[in-house]
């Protein structure tokens, strides 16, 4: 067995314990939506994180982990899966082989140690659910009742799918890739999962496969052996557990591109609650979004003491021009001053200190993106509850 093969073995056997789910602590969260208390549970390989669902896995980063720095550490990344039949016993590393086919000149059969010996990139990108936040959306919308913590930013290692295009030869008159994995449907009828990218965007040199994470070894449940990493866009495109490409001469027909992962087609992506749109278009890349995380709803400080203000910005591969905070509910907005810059993908952060007089502050943060997005006052709606980017609220009182 390979070392590649050997380092996975002990992954997928931590991984086969997941159906015996074990509380990290008997301890709970309450998200502040209605309905909004989880349990805090701990799968193998990853500390206690905010149970959605088990089955399919769904697990959501708390807020206090971004506050920890840009790069989310791999055992408090977010677990997002759409199908329960997760490939635990399925995947050696030794026989594992990543088909491309379709409309190439070439079809290929790769080895993972193929793969890794193809000249790698590395790329800070933030992954984030379409759904992050959906909880908040008012009128309340189906679908998981997430909080904010189904994102992350992590260092992602692996080859350019350009590269692995190119070695397959794309013919004329392709259009799309569409990506396979190992993962499927456990009842009769469900579709499998599978995703498409233009062919331009597949081709841009920033999509990759990705094969490491911060450094260490694609973790189980983030996808081992390959995932797809697609800057920019929401989650729904970073298929895990690939292992088949496909280059496509037609536009994808999969229900996850024609049915479902789809937003308004107009310009605010939003039509009036309780109503449908009348067009709609798969979902694409992220609007700019920012986050208080240096303090919870409802925590304390020293009244005229200095306290430092801190949290994250990030957009959909412009990068963060400005962050501005108010203490007086969008009264007044002061500039933060910006921190190290990861790259256009990365999270952003930010800091700014104030001496609070006594009293309670509603502290509001808006980004604004080098494109000059900046973040909406109102959310607005869409029946999916997709793509949330309002200026955010944080309660905090000082008291002496």
């Amino acid at each position: 067995m390979t070392e590649i093969g050997r380092r996975a073995a002990l992954g997928i056997a931590a991984a086969g314990a997941l159906g015996a789910l074990q509380p990290a602590r008997a301890e709970s969260v309450n998200l502040p939506f209605a309905n909004g208390g989880r349990p805090l549970v701990a799968y193998p390989g990853k500390r206690a994180l905010i149970r959605l669902t088990s089955r399919p896995p769904q697990f959501e980063t708390p807020m206090a982990v971004f506050d920890e720095g840009l790069i989310t550490p791999n055992d408090a990344f977010y677990v997002r899966y759409h199908l329960a039949g997760l490939p635990l016993d399925s995947i050696d590393p030794d026989t594992f082989r990543l088909q491309v086919k379709g409309e190439v000149n070439r079809p290929l059969s790769l080895a993972l140690d193929e793969i890794r010996a193809m000249p790698a990139q590395e790329i800070v990108a933030v992954s984030q659910c379409s759904g992050n936040g959906r909880g908040f959306f008012e009128p309340r919308v189906a679908g998981g009742q997430a909080g904010n913590g189904l994102m992350g930013n992590a260092r992602w290692r692996g080859v350019p799918l350009r590269a692995v295009l190119d070695r397959a030869g794309v013919k004329a008159g392709a259009v799309q890739v569409q990506f396979d994995a190992l993962d499927g449907p456990v009842a009769e009828g469900t579709p499998d999962f599978a995703k498409a990218l233009d062919l331009d965007l597949a081709r841009s040199g920033e999509v990759m496969l990705a094969y490491a994470m911060n450094g260490e070894e694609l973790p189980f449940l983030n996808g081992w052996p390959l995932r797809l990493v697609v800057p920019g866009y929401f989650g729904t495109y970073w298929v895990k557990h690939v292992n088949e490409v496909t280059v496509l001469d037609r536009p994808s027909s999969t229900f996850w591109m024609t049915t479902a992962y789809r937003i308004p087609d107009n310009d605010c992506t939003c039509v009036t609650p309780g109503t449908a749109p009348a067009r709609t278009r798969p979902i694409g890349p992220f609007k700019v979004r920012s986050f208080l995380t240096s303090h919870a709803d409802g925590d304390q400080v020293s009244a005229g003491r200095l306290t430092t203000l801190r949290g994250i910005a990030f957009d959909g591969g412009s990068g963060i021009k400005a962050v501005q905070v108010s203490g007086d509910g969008g009264g007044t907005w002061r500039d933060a001053a910006l921190g190290e810059d990861l790259g256009r993908h990365s999270f952003r952060g930010w800091e700014l200190p104030l001496r609070l007089a006594s009293g309670s502050y509603a502290v509001k943060v808006r980004a604004t993106a080098n494109s000059g997005e900046t973040q909406p006052a109102e959310q607005p709606w869409n029946p999916a509850g997709y793509m949330r980017n309002v200026i955010e609220t944080v309660n905090i009182k000082a008291v002496r």
